[in-house]
């Protein structure tokens, strides 16, 4: 069994192509490119090398600053 380490690029027969995320001994965290973050068993985990690059990721536009409520003046 070898640890993967962080951005390691691995190829899951189910998942296909994705980047480990984190790893120790018990879990590995993967991201795969078109299934999203899924954690396995690391010691029963089937991992193969990939040398298919990681797809640019959509930059997500930042969320606004809420906007504070105005209380109303009491006549």
């Amino acid at each position: 069994m070898a640890i993967r380490n962080a951005g390691d690029r691995v190829t899951h027969a189910q998942y296909g192509h994705g980047t480990v995320s984190s790893a120790n001994e018990y879990h590995t965290v993967i991201d795969f490119d078109e299934h999203g973050k899924r954690t396995f068993v690391s010691p029963r985990v089937v991992l193969t090398d990939s040398m298919v690059p990681a797809p640019e990721k959509p930059v997500r536009a930042k969320r606004a600053p809420a906007r504070k409520k105005q209380v109303a003046a009491s006549s």
